[in-house]
């Protein structure tokens, strides 16, 4: 285990794993024995445990019980990189409890602090409950920063064509904003990506009448596309938003008219719409302009939503039980592979440490946030489960 400092006492159950999970260079996709931990304690707590390896990825799929619904925990082992070491106050991968009680290092919040006190909370509840009815899962994958093809969304095609059924599922995404639990994830924007080709003919600047400029042809129809009213939001979604992220077009030289333009944009959209309708829509303000165009579109994820149900109910009453303050249901952000498990039909939440430094030089958590976070992921645990005993 990674040397640590500790303004107090010696680091608690959790702290401990996250700390040894956060002292694995795990960059995506690599795992580096991350998921063996996992597994070595869970199958102490008589979990049956999958190993579904895709590509270069690590995945497992872990089960403990037998009868009535299955809440899965799921999470990643990997992370992005680093970045220049030299810019960290601490080395990112020698997790660190500074004196005021941080916990700093890549991983920290995003998402092994998670992982720790998803593995603690149920160590805890087995050993209270050890005959509840209700099936707890894992779903682990180490390729949820990179591509995400051969994690999560494979191995929820393994379980839909094995038939087996996941009825609640917390992802352990960093969800928290100023306090950890005051802010639980219910859902998710869907993301629609697209790649727009638009065909000009090359000439001199001096002679446009002997050349077509695609991006003077392209600017009144991209206006358009920023200006569309695509929709209104409702409840639970803000209105859906059209973003031109990179054009490119040119052959570097001042004096040439380009013959090709290329346009990369993206769709955040609500449950108001679908992906067909947002193809539709655009193909028809591009063609309306006349434009010679090749559109190769990228669907990322669908919009889900779990508006109400009992594990709603359950992650709000739990985080209100521990922390003493009922927590707010947000869907914005980006996308999480809680979009894969959607698809299944399942009540999907994310609940997780503070997000203010995800990705970021000096990672960091509080320290003593992981361990209310493990005690939030018990008290659901046992407002689904222990009344079955």
């Amino acid at each position: 285990m990674p040397d640590t400092t500790t303004p107090s006492a010696t680091p608690s159950a959790t702290l401990d794993l996250a700390i040894d999970l956060m002292g694995r260079a795990s960059v995506t996709p690599a795992d580096v024995g991350c998921q063996a931990l996992m597994i070595e304690r869970l199958e102490r707590l008589g979990f049956h445990i999958e190993r579904l390896p895709f590509g270069d990825v690590e995945n497992f799929w872990a089960v403990r019980g037998h009868q009535g619904p299955v809440l899965a925990f799921a999470g990643h082992t990997d992370v992005v990189p680093s970045g220049p070491e030299s810019q960290w106050d601490h080395p990112p991968f020698a997790p660190f409890i500074d004196d005021d009680g941080m916990l700093l290092g890549r991983g920290a919040a995003d998402m092994k602090g998670s992982l720790a006190a998803m593995i603690t909370a149920v160590e805890r509840f087995v050993t209270a409950h050890p005959d509840h009815d209700g099936k707890i899962a894992f779903l682990i994958t180490s390729d949820e920063e990179g591509p995400a093809v051969d994690g999560t969304k494979a191995v929820v095609e393994h379980l839909r064509e094995t038939h087996q059924r996941l009825d609640y599922c917390i992802v352990g995404e960093p969800s928290s904003t100023e306090r950890v639990g005051d802010v639980i994830k219910n859902g998710r924007r869907g993301s629609l990506g697209a790649v727009l080709r638009v065909k000009g003919v090359q000439g001199h600047v001096a002679y446009p009448h002997m050349a077509r400029n695609p991006i003077h042809e392209a600017a009144p129809a991209l206006d358009a596309l920023a200006r569309e009213h695509w929709d209104t939001g409702n409840d639970f979604f803000p209105a859906t938003s059209f973003q031109i992220s990179n054009i490119r077009s040119g052959t570097g030289a001042t004096n040439v008219i380009p013959g090709e333009l290329e346009v990369v944009f993206n769709f955040r959209y609500s449950t108001e719409l679908t992906h067909e309708e947002l193809r539709r829509r655009t193909e028809a303000i591009l063609d309306a302009h006349g434009l010679d165009y090749h559109l190769d579109w990228t669907l990322n994820g669908e919009p889900f939503l779990t508006a109400e149900g009992q594990l709603v109910e359950a992650a709000v009453a739990g985080v209100e039980g521990v922390t003493g303050e009922r927590p707010t249901l947000s869907t914005a952000g980006g996308t999480s592979d809680g979009r894969f498990i959607a698809t299944l039909g399942s009540q999907v939440v994310e609940l997780g440490p503070r997000n203010d430094t995800i990705h970021k030089v000096n990672e960091r958590v509080r320290a003593a946030d992981l361990d209310t976070l493990s005690e939030i992921y018990e008290a659901i645990l046992t407002r689904l489960f222990a009344h079955l005993d």
